[in-house]
């Protein structure tokens, strides 16, 4: 089974990617459609962002854990 799991957006290094912050660990992310700017929270799977991430929602990651 695969799980996206949500990281806020910390730097935009080109057009294509973003650098993503999971509490602490970073990873490079291709952001292909989805328009997301730092700051925001979006989940990440395989190395793509899926979706953006309402902060209010990411309390329901918490309980996946």
């Amino acid at each position: 089974m695969c799980v996206a799991y949500p990281g806020r957006i910390v730097s935009l290094p080109d057009e294509k990617s973003a650098l993503v912050d999971f509490g602490g660990n970073r990873v490079n992310a291709r952001r292909g459609f989805v328009e997301a700017g730092v700051g925001d929270y979006v989940l990440v799977h395989a190395g793509c962002i899926l979706q953006k991430v309402e902060e209010k929602d990411l309390a329901l990651f918490d309980e996946v854990k």
